[in-house]
């Protein structure tokens, strides 16, 4: 039997909360700002709780089962991180509060800053940003600033490799700058024959993504960062990647001048659903002046017995705000929670099993579905959803008919350089018989596409919905909660 929707359980005078009295004179809202012909439900408390339960189970997530989805993963998010961001002190501040009432909030701030320097060997960093892609655009606008305060304006082109993040092409486009594609060579690498050629006077830098979206570490990096350097480039790292250098490797040691980290993939805060992120810059002793601000610093030094107090500044050429207040501060809580629990060696750790894991599910994928870049991957890696002798299975079908199997599918489709791409990320949390469990199931698609291809056509058949015209429901937008005439999916045997 098909669920109700919530407004078809709607009954006048169902009261669903009970409002404390007010505790200040009522005062008669202004014309026009009230509205007597909004329908909105009139349910209990038990109809919303029973209509949100149901919704959830309708999803997939991190808590229900697997989640490989490349590049951007679902990854699992230990609940202790929840408990400390809804701590009252941290919950119920204002960014407008006087800094003397929040120094436990700018400590931790101040902390987290330290640390991710550390992380990444930086002489700097900003917590302003609030996603990735908020952090690649402060980068370039660094990038940008920088070579303008040196009166050096022709430099408008950031070279970017086509394995790169498809948010660095934007990113850049954003900032004002020209985008130049460079290519891979067979090995999943920048070419240094095209790179060579591209640099000259005009080149404001350079954004790699490092692993790239192949999964590859880039195995020419120093000599990369060298021809740009030495053209008067900036080299701009991504960090999106970084869950497969932490401990291993610092990309500042390298001869990184940017880079963003991505705190919500990384650091284990929320990410999905469009939900709050966290993209904070760290930069080389060159670039500090140019950070976003404010930063927290320490204004007077403390002791055995007292923590510095800690006041906010702005960089002395800074970009300016990028960001409202202090960035997004329950992800700062969040990603300061994990990094604590984790310690040096903990995170040593995620690195080192998210790049077994992901190898682990390449070498035993890799006979079944052909692995174009076939070498050491790092937390990734990108096989081919097609198959020679059933050329009408792609991708799209591999990934619809594993949602049968309990898990949500891979990133179809990207990195373009890849036909018929399915990215695959199983993340350091994953256990062996999870990444098993995936396996079989693969190895049993591959098999069904041969022997009875329509099953893969028309998968998912055990999902609340089969599938979607995606192409259809993009060009034709609902965009309210009720449309006037809504066809209702047909319930599923």
């Amino acid at each position: 039997m098909l669920e109700p929707l919530i407004y078809d359980l709607s009954a006048p005078g169902r009261p669903g909360v009970q409002l404390p009295s007010p505790d200040v004179p009522l005062t008669e809202l202004p014309a026009g700002m009230t509205r007597s012909d909004l329908p909105l439900p009139e349910l209990s408390e038990l109809d919303v709780v029973r209509h949100f339960v149901r919704l959830s189970q309708l999803n997939h997530a991190i808590d229900v089962g697997f989640y490989p989805l490349g590049s951007c993963t679902m990854k699992y998010n230990p609940k202790v991180n929840e408990d400390a961001a809804r701590l009252p002190g941290f919950a119920l501040t204002h960014p407008l509060q006087p800094v003397e009432t929040v120094q436990g909030n700018l400590h931790l701030m101040f902390s987290l800053q330290e640390w991710l320097k550390e992380i990444g060997g930086f002489a700097g960093v900003s917590l302003q940003p609030a996603a990735g892609a908020h952090g690649e655009l402060t980068g370039i606008l660094i990038i940008r600033a920088y070579h303008r305060d040196r009166g050096d304006d022709r430099r408008m082109k950031i070279l970017i490799p086509d394995s790169a993040h498809g948010t660095n092409p934007a990113s850049t486009a954003m900032a004002g700058m020209q985008v130049i594609q460079l290519p891979s060579d067979e090995r999943g690498n920048i070419d240094l024959g095209a790179l060579e050629a591209a640099c000259d006077d005009t080149v404001a830098g350079l954004m790699l993504t490092n692993p790239n979206t192949l999964g590859l570490f880039e195995e020419h990096v120093r000599e990369v960062i060298e021809k740009v350097h030495a053209c008067g480039g900036l080299m701009y790292g991504d960090g999106a990647n970084m869950n497969a250098l932490l401990g291993v490797v610092r990309p500042g040691d390298l001869g990184f001048d940017v880079l963003h980290y991505n705190l919500h993939k990384t650091f284990s805060t929320p990410h999905g659903g469009g939900g709050p992120g966290s993209g904070p810059v760290g930069v080389s002793e060159r670039l500090v002046d140019f950070l976003p601000g404010p930063l927290i610093e320490i204004v007077e030094p403390g002791d055995e017995e007292l923590l510095p107090v800690y006041g906010l500044a702005m960089p002395k050429k800074t970009v300016g705000r990028v960001m409202a207040f202090q960035g997004h501060f329950g992800m700062h809580v969040r990603a300061y929670t994990y990094l604590r629990m984790q310690g040096k060696e903990g995170l040593r750790s995620i690195s080192d099993h998210a790049v077994l894991n992901a190898n682990y599910l390449r070498v035993k994928l890799r006979s079944t579905y052909r692995v174009p870049y076939d070498r050491i991957c790092m937390h990734e890696f990108v096989a081919e959803g097609r198959f020679d002798d059933v050329p009408d299975i792609h991708a799209l079908d591999i990934a619809k008919r594993l949602m049968d199997y309990g898990m949500h599918p891979p990133t179809n489709y990207f990195p373009l350089i890849v036909h018929e791409a399915l990215m695959i990320e199983p993340t350091e949390t994953e256990n062996k018989g999870s990444l098993d469990c995936f396996i079989e199931a693969m190895h049993l698609i591959a098999k069904e596409a041969r022997s009875d291809p329509e099953l893969l056509h028309s998968a998912p058949h055990k999902t609340p919905v089969g599938r979607l015209d995606e192409v259809r429901a993009a060009k034709e937008l609902v965009l309210c909660c009720r449309p006037v005439e809504m066809e209702r999916p047909a319930p599923r045997g």
